[in-house]
């Protein structure tokens, strides 16, 4: 099973009604091979910033993807990522991190910021 990992500013997008960002995701949760996944940075990214009324909506669709534990081990190689891309591409820890994730896992990221992802091996998919 290959992971694709969605940045938050697709679901951040997909929950403010964006058509392109729903079309994506039905289209990448259809491939039976494919599972969806966000990381742990990501959902407190949505999560911290949600109104009082986007609670349960916002935690429905949440609960439609896997969510990756951040560990010693990614925030460590995340670090080696920030330090190297950084003061070139301006990534953020976030973006390190779920950097890391991938090139441990395997799996792909799907983002509209895909200048943040410009590690070697870092499988990056535009979102649309």
């Amino acid at each position: 099973m290959m992971r694709a990992y969605v940045d938050s500013d697709v679901l951040i997008w997909h929950l403010r009604g964006e058509e392109k960002a729903a079309k994506m995701l039905r289209s990448v949760a259809s491939d039976e091979s494919v599972e969806l996944w966000i990381g742990a940075l990501q959902r407190a990214e949505v999560v911290f910033f949600m109104r009082e009324n986007e609670i349960a909506a916002t935690r429905a669709f949440l609960s439609l993807f896997k969510t990756a534990a951040v560990t010693a081990e990614l925030v460590d190689a995340g670090g080696d990522l920030y330090r190297r891309w950084h003061p070139s591409h301006g990534i953020d820890v976030n973006d390190a991190i779920l950097a890391a994730t991938a090139l441990a896992s395997g799996g792909i990221i799907y983002t509209l910021n895909t200048k943040h992802y410009p590690m070697p091996g870092v499988r990056v998919q535009r979102a649309w």
